[in-house]
């Protein structure tokens, strides 16, 4: 039996895992592509709960960064990073259900180099920011491009890395709000998280009919908290099959694969990301898997693992998890 027989997908999504029709949302279909996550925007694709997308997505700058020797703040302009594919309706989604994306396949696509990293100015975990004023210069700019395929990512002669894709941005429209797609939030969006991959299930709560989902800002890999403010950014092909919970209703993003469960917290400071997280995990082990609530806090706190998904972003976005063998 496959684990995601007895996800929350497999046990309580209205198609139980079973997939349903494939669509293609290629570059071409998608044509223009979002900066803003919100219900405003007209819906390039509509799917049903067990179906499978396939989709183009660009990386993080739309492939306007080509060379090392481009200098990002001559070719970005802000607000306009972050390109998304979608909005995408899911029938049948309501306000209090949850939408379930199963990460299928992340794959690198385009001429090689495919993989981008770059140090921009006001922009990082060590430097000076809009947000965090300092009167010292910024660092110089500097861009740097690697091969990326699924045996590695060269980012030096020296040093081939492991392949760990996952999407950085990922989620849901917020009821009424339109948000720029680099902020992270109840909604999921800009999270930066390395759990967010492939052997995934991602839960996030629907506000809005259809639930509009949206995708984009692959990445080859990251270490934890992002600390330049750029992973190893690609445009890729990604796999994702989407079902819906009927009536489940979760404060944020939640997460689930073979070993743990996770929930997702996105706030300032970070401690606070931290508790959002933490607080959220200790509610669904009370909820679902029969904990009294100082038992999981408990548990929580000799067992439970916290990881820095982005530290750079206007919010900060945390995951707290638990592994599965405790919660048998």
């Amino acid at each position: 039996m496959s684990w995601l027989e007895t996800s929350y997908m497999g046990r309580k999504g209205v198609a139980r895992g079973r997939r349903g029709a494939s669509h293609a949302l290629t570059e071409a279909k998608q044509g223009t592509y979002r900066y803003v996550y919100g219900p405003y925007a007209e819906p390039v694709l509509t799917v049903k709960p067990g179906d499978v997308i396939e989709v183009e997505t660009h990386d993080a700058f739309e492939g306007k960064i080509r060379s090392e020797s481009d200098r990002p703040s001559e070719i970005l302009r802000m607000p306009f990073l972050n390109p998304q594919n979608g909005p995408i309706v899911v029938e049948g989604a309501e306000k209090g259900d949850a939408l379930a994306v199963s990460i299928l396949s992340i794959l690198p696509r385009g001429a090689q180099p495919v993989g981008t990293t770059a140090l921009i100015p006001e922009f990082g975990g060590l430097v000076a920011t809009a947000a965090t004023a300092m009167l010292n210069k910024p660092i110089p700019e500097r861009v740097k491009k690697m091969e990326v395929t699924t045996e590695g990512v060269r980012f030096s002669e020296r040093i081939t890395l492991p392949y760990e894709p996952f999407i950085g941005t990922l989620g849901v429209s917020p009821e009424i709000e339109a948000v720029t797609s680099l902020q992270p939030d109840y909604w999921g969006g800009n999270m930066d998280l390395p759990d967010v991959a492939p052997g995934a299930v991602v839960y996030f709560p629907v506000h809005h009919k259809g639930a509009l989902l949206y995708l984009g800002d692959c990445h080859a890999r990251q270490g934890d908290g992002e600390l330049c403010g750029v992973a190893v950014e690609m445009p890729a092909h990604v796999t994702i099959q989407v079902d819906l919970i009927k009536g489940w209703t979760i404060p944020g993003v939640r997460l689930e694969n073979e070993r743990f469960i996770m929930s997702v917290g996105s706030a300032r400071p970070m401690e606070d990301a931290a508790r959002m997280a933490y607080r959220d995990l200790i509610r669904w082990m009370v909820d679902e898997y029969g904990f009294e609530e100082s038992e999981a806090y408990f548990l929580c706190t000799q067992a439970g693992s916290m990881r820095v998904g982005n530290m750079v972003d206007p919010k900060y976005t945390l995951g707290a998890s638990m592994l599965k063998a405790y919660l048998a």
